[in-house]
């Protein structure tokens, strides 16, 4: 009998029988990883334009009414979601440009640059990733209040909610790993030519790294997008909170069908820049580099 790698063997393959109860459990996997997946999402956006009695009355039905698109426009300006998005917004890319300066720069001074205490500052910053963020809340909302040196606080500012991103071991290493398979040949020529470390950084080593960058854009915007604790202990001022700290405080007092349609808002934004930037997860050359070894 051939062998094979998979529970079936090649010789059972062949048989008509077995290739089509195979394709059938194919179609009800994928249809199972459909409806989990993409079933909630579904429901969200039907519910956030169906009045709340249908809603709770018939919470499965597709539009017994038809749908009320009048929701949407309601929920935006009854619940000031402009205002909250912007607040997200800015946030969201003050945590990018601080993720990517931290990671593309630290990660070019371990691989590229390599000090010599280099290994001890990598292995430093890989220990930060097994401390639980939970545990860093309160040292550092204690520095946020009163930062060191400067003395000045940062409670209850943009730059406060986005700052602390900058600290993520994950992105450096991340970045650290693409760097260091990126072809030496095309650095050291570099070099010869006489470009020094921030002319090798800027024309030399970003532009061959587009694909991490693009990755770690991703993990940075939507992080930044659905974080929670953090906004919500240093921006006490509602009128700069983001949206993910609102929506969950005018929930009380919310009819059910505005908030549905409220949080339809809030997330189609994050899922279109995901679609529109899924092809960095797809790229093999953009997490397979930076892992490779």
């Amino acid at each position: 009998m051939t062998e094979s790698n998979s529970f079936v063997s090649d010789d059972d393959l062949r048989r008509p029988a077995v290739r089509a109860v195979r394709r059938v459990l194919n179609v009800l996997l994928l249809a199972f990883l459909v409806v989990v997946a993409l079933g909630p999402l579904l429901w969200l956006a039907k519910s956030a334009v169906t009045p709340a009695q249908e809603t709770l009355r018939r919470p499965m039905s597709l539009w017994p009414s038809g749908p009320d698109w009048s929701i949407v426009s309601d929920a935006w300006t009854s619940l000031d979601l402009g205002r909250y998005l912007v607040n997200t917004v800015v946030i969201a890319v003050g945590s990018w440009a601080v993720q990517m300066l931290v990671a593309t720069t630290g990660g070019y001074a371990l691989s590229v640059l390599r000090p010599s205490y280099g290994r001890f500052l990598y292995g430093a910053v890989l220990v930060t990733m097994f401390v639980p963020t939970v545990v860093l809340l309160v040292p550092l909302y204690l520095t946020a209040l009163d930062v060191p040196l400067v003395h000045v606080s940062l409670v209850d500012t943009y730059w406060g909610a986005f700052l602390p991103a900058g600290a993520s071991a994950f992105n450096v290493a991340l970045v650290k790993r693409f760097f260091d398979n990126l072809p030496s040949e095309v650095i050291e020529a570099a070099r010869v030519d006489g470009a020094g470390p921030v002319r090798l950084f800027t024309s030399i080593v970003l532009p061959m790294s587009r694909p991490v960058l693009g990755v770690v854009s991703v993990f940075a915007l939507l992080a930044a997008w659905k974080d929670f604790i953090w906004p919500l202990l240093v921006l006490p001022d509602p009128a700069k909170q983001p949206i993910s700290v609102r929506l969950p405080a005018l929930a009380p007092v919310t009819p059910v069908d505005t908030f549905l349609a409220a949080l339809l808002v809030s997330t189609a934004l994050p899922i279109a820049f995901f679609l529109v930037f899924q092809r960095f997860f797809l790229r093999s050359e953009g997490i397979d580099g930076a892992v490779k070894g």
